[in-house]
This record gives structure tokens, C-alpha cells and sequence, in this order.
């Protein structure tokens, strides 16, 4: 089949879609906003460093953590680590809910992947 064919019925909507399952990863690594992967990669480089080599072991460690982590359990545990830093008898809720716990605890496991992987 010829190029500009394959154009014509990707834009037609009829080339064959890609099995559920690869789908599925692909949704999930791109599930993330750009600007939640440029706010890791920021905050990434300021810990490690400000060179090229950084900024490249900081993008792959968010690449790394978007594969094993949905983006909505990614802000859940985003979240909950914000609200851990408060202080107050309402927010101390946040230091021992089971939720909010393991919630932390798969972004942790996801970080160690990512550490192990790109750094």
C-alpha cells in the first residue's frame, strides 16, 4: 500500500487500530500532561543538577514512573505528600490513613524503579 493511501484512511479513521493491550500502555505513557512531566523534570534537575546529563536521567525517570503509575495515582500521591508537610490535627489524618500511605508507597516503589533505571 502506498504512502498517501495510508494517510487517506488514517485520516478517514479506518487504518487498523492497535490491539487493545499495546493501546492500553500507550494511553497509560501518555497519560501524563506535559507540564506535570516538565514540573518532575524541573524539580528533578534542581536536586541532581542543572546539566544536559541531568536533564536526561530526569526525563527518563518521569518516562519510567508514567509506565508503572497512572497519572491519577500519580496527583493522589502528589497530593497526599503536600498535605503530609502541613501541620494541624486535620492534616495529621494524611500521616497514618492506609489510603494516603500506600498511595505514597507506589509513587516511592515507581521513583526506586526510576532511579534504578536512569540513574
Amino acid at each position: 500500500m502506498q504512502l498517501p493511501m495510508i494517510a487517506a484512511l488514517v485520516a478517514l479513521g479506518l487504518a487498523v487500530p492497535l490491539p487493545v493491550a499495546a493501546q492500553d500502555i500507550a494511553d497509560r505513557l501518555n497519560d501524563y500532561p506535559t507540564e506535570a512531566r516538565a514540573d518532575y523534570v524541573f524539580a528533578c534537575m534542581a536536586t541532581n543538577g542543572q546539566d544536559r546529563l541531568t536533564l536526561s536521567r530526569c526525563a527518563c525517570s518521569i518516562d519510567v514512573i508514567a509506565s508503572i503509575l497512572p497519572y491519577d495515582d500519580y496527583v493522589e500521591a502528589e497530593t497526599v505528600l503536600m498535605l503530609q508537610q502541613g501541620s494541624g490535627e486535620q492534616l495529621s489524618i494524611f500521616k497514618t490513613m492506609t489510603v494516603a500511605t500506600e498511595a505514597v508507597a507506589r509513587l516511592r516503589r515507581a521513583q526506586a524503579e526510576a532511579e534504578i533505571l536512569c540513574f
